[in-house]
C-alpha cells in the first residue's frame, strides 16, 4: 500500500519558476502571529493542488518563501493559507491588505493520495502549525466522508490561545463525521481550558481504540513531536507502513535544484514532503 504518489515540480503546476500574481480576497486573525489568507488565482481558474502540498508566496522586494495550502481541493474558487510571521517575507505579507496581490508557484511536493486511502479508517495527528496542511486532507474528508473509513482528529498546542482554525475545531468536534481530541501543552495563570485535557499531544493516543489491520496514522508537525508520537502509534500496533509523515524543510526553490532540502539522497520538495515513514525512518535526520 502506498498513500502518497511523488509527483514531478511540473504535474499540476500552473507555473513553477514564474510566479503568478494572485489576489488576497479575504484575511483574518488565527492567532497572534498567524493569520489566514484566501486567495484567488487570475481569470477563476484553480491552483490545481492535492492535499498537503505547498506553494511558494513571493512579493516583489521581499523574497518568496514555501507556504503549506490549508484548504481542499474540494473548495472551489480559491485556496486558502495559513501564515505565521516568521521572517521578512511573512512580516511583510501580514500587513497585506484584501485586493493587495502576491506571487504564486506551484502547487509543489508529494500530497496525501486520498483514492489509496480510501476505506482506510484515518488518526490525523497535527502539532501546532502542522494543522495548517492537515486541514487541507481533514477539509477533503469533512466534504467526501463516505470514501472512507472511522475519521479521527487529535491535535496538540501549547496553550489555548496558540491553537490554530478555532472555529474549525469548534465545527470538527461537532460534526458527526469525525471523532476528535484536543490537548494544550500547559495553560496560563487564571486561564481555563474545557475542550480537551493539559499535556503533549501524546496523551491523546493511549485511549484510541483502533482496527489496526485497516488503520493508517497520519502525523504533521514540528519535528521534536514526530519521535515520540510514532512511539505511541507502535504502541498501538500500527507498522511503519501505515504511519505517513509530512516532514519540515526549508524548499528554498521548490523543483530540487537548489539543494536546502535534501535529506541524504532525497528531496522534500520533490520525494517530499509526505513520505511514508518506513520510507525515511533509516535516513539520517529525517525524523
Amino acid at each position: 500500500m502506498n498513500v502518497m504518489t511523488k509527483t514531478k515540480a511540473e504535474e499540476g503546476a500552473s507555473h513553477i519558476y514564474e510566479p503568478i500574481p494572485c489576489e488576497i480576497v479575504s484575511k483574518r486573525d488565527l492567532t497572534p502571529l498567524e493569520k489566514l489568507f484566501r486567495i484567488e488565482m487570475p481569470d477563476g481558474r484553480e491552483l490545481g493542488q492535492r492535499p498537503g502540498q505547498f506553494v511558494q508566496v513571493s512579493i516583489l522586494g521581499y523574497g518568496e518563501a514555501p507556504i503549506s495550502i490549508s484548504s481542499s481541493p474540494t473548495k472551489r474558487g480559491y485556496f486558502e493559507l495559513g501564515v505565521r510571521n516568521a521572517g521578512t517575507l511573512t512580516g511583510e505579507l501580514h500587513k497585506l491588505n484584501v485586493g493587495d496581490k502576491i506571487g504564486i508557484r506551484g502547487p509543489f511536493g508529494t500530497y496525501f493520495d486520498v483514492e489509496k486511502l480510501a476505506g482506510k479508517d484515518l488518526v490525523l495527528i497535527a502539532g501546532g502549525c502542522g494543522l495548517a496542511p492537515m486541514r487541507s486532507l481533514i477539509q477533503y474528508c469533512q466534504d467526501r466522508p463516505s470514501e472512507f473509513g472511522k475519521l479521527t482528529i487529535l491535535y496538540g498546542a501549547k496553550t489555548p490561545e496558540d491553537r490554530l482554525y478555532k472555529e474549525d475545531l469548534i465545527e470538527w468536534n461537532e460534526s458527526s463525521v469525525f471523532a476528535c481530541s484536543y490537548a494544550v501543552d500547559g495553560v496560563p495563570a487564571g486561564g481555563c481550558f474545557n475542550e480537551g485535557q493539559v499535556g503533549l499531544i501524546t496523551v491523546l493516543i493511549p485511549p484510541l481504540e483502533l482496527d489496526v489491520k485497516n488503520t493508517v496514522a497520519v502525523i504533521v508537525g514540528p519535528p521534536i513531536m514526530y519521535r515520540f508520537v510514532i512511539a505511541e502509534l507502535k504502541k498501538k500496533g500500527l507498522a511503519e507502513d501505515q504511519i505517513v509523515v509530512s516532514l519540515e524543510r526549508y524548499m528554498k526553490c521548490g523543483v530540487g535544484k537548489c539543494g536546502h532540502c535534501a535529506i541524504e539522497h532525497l528531496y522534500c520538495c520533490l520525494d517530499g514532503p509526505v513520505f511514508w515513514l518506513n520510507q525515511v525512518s533509516s535516513l539520517k535526520g529525517a525524523i
